[in-house]
């Protein structure tokens, strides 16, 4: 059964809020350049509402009101229904029967291991100043393995902070399978080949980009609110005078510069540079000022995303087609996972009620 011949992608994102430029770089834009590649069976963009629930848990209307902004945020970027499968994970009851049944396969102190749980546990601040850390919260390695192996997903395009989960989900997939017999797929992960674009830092220059922290560009951004975080972007601080030397290495500008622009842009906008290592290079010598390179991105920025507002306006007119593709993509996520979760009963032997064998293994038994 694990001999899956298909090539199926699952992602998603958690709807705490409205997506913003670092999901668009760093898998959006990926995604739909994926989904018309023609080379995938299946595509599946989970809404991750309950594992956005275990550290939201006493505001669910926050969870709520975002799905549909996390939807139109997808199809504003391009996902289109008719080829990829949008769907809601809290509507999908196969995916907490084998959240359960992977729990019995990772110890605590492998989750305690989990670079990426302890980073996050870190951020929220769990833990600290009498803030628990929900279980949740904490199992989220195994729930995420029970999403990526219910749709039988052999790649999975992530953002580079997302490795150990994958890792953590190769070992469960691997030890089901050893367990059991072979069922699960083993998934592969797929970064992006820009390596700027894994992991967009924040404008005000930290490590992530977060809707806590107000330090992100959203997609649906206008072109008032895309000039004012760009003016506001971390730069070089000792960069005081255009006469100076610049370093480019942690001045956001240039990371956006790095994930977002392409030689078009300089021929369109500033053609006295051929390419971005012209412009990194005056900078570096001096000579260059931050006004001048933060306009250059403000334009390139408001190229990308011009396309974007355009399709947003048009899905904001039509919201009732927009629950419809939710509604129709997680039926048929519902049937999918409900398949797997029926393959993964046979296998454990806890299938009572579906195997016509069983009534006389027992009557055997009992003689």
């Amino acid at each position: 059964m694990a001999g899956n011949k298909k090539n199926i992608i699952l992602t998603g994102d958690r709807p705490t809020g409205p997506l913003h430029i670092g999901h668009y770089v760093g898998s959006l834009k990926r995604r739909v350049a994926l989904q018309n590649s023609g080379k995938f069976d299946d595509i599946y963009i989970l809404i991750a509402d309950a594992q956005a629930l275990t550290d939201n848990a006493d505001d669910p209307k926050k969870i709520r009101d975002n799905i549909i902004n996390v939807t139109l945020d997808y199809l504003s970027c391009g996902i289109d229904p008719e080829k990829t499968t949008i769907c809601i994970q809290s509507e999908l009851p196969a995916l907490y029967e084998l959240t359960a049944y992977y729990m019995n396969l990772v110890t605590t102190a492998r989750l305690e291991r989990n670079p990426t749980v302890k980073s996050e546990i870190k951020m929220r601040g769990f833990n600290e100043g009498g803030v628990g850390l929900p279980v949740g919260f904490y199992t989220y390695p195994i729930s995420q393995a029970a999403d990526i192996t219910a749709f039988k997903a052999n790649c999975v395009p992530v953002g580079e902070d997302q490795m150990p989960m994958l890792e953590q989900c190769k070992e469960i997939v691997h030890k089901f399978n050893s367990t059991y017999g072979e069922v699960l797929v083993d998934p592969q992960i797929l970064l992006n080949e820009n390596t700027a674009c894994r992991r967009l830092p924040g404008t005000d220059g930290k490590a992530k980009m977060s809707k806590s922290l107000g330090n992100c560009i959203y997609l649906h951004a206008t072109e008032k609110e895309v000039h004012e975080k760009v003016f506001s972007m971390f730069t070089d601080p000792d960069h005081i005078n255009v006469a100076d030397p610049g370093k480019v290495e942690g001045n956001c500008v240039f990371t956006y510069l790095d994930a977002f622009s392409n030689d078009e842009h300089f021929r369109e906008y500033l053609p006295e540079y051929a390419c971005l290592d012209e412009m990194k290079e005056h900078y570096m010598r001096g000579g260059l000022g931050d006004v001048k390179c933060k306009k250059f991105l403000e334009k390139v920025l408001n190229e990308e995303l011009a396309p974007i507002r355009e399709r947003r306006a048009k899905w904001d007119a039509d919201i009732p087609a927009v629950y419809e593709i939710l509604k129709k993509g997680t039926e048929k996520a519902r049937e999918t996972t409900g398949r797997t979760l029926s393959e993964v009963k046979d296998a454990m032997m806890i299938n009572y009620f579906a195997d016509s064998a069983l009534i006389s293994e027992w009557e055997a038994n009992i003689r």
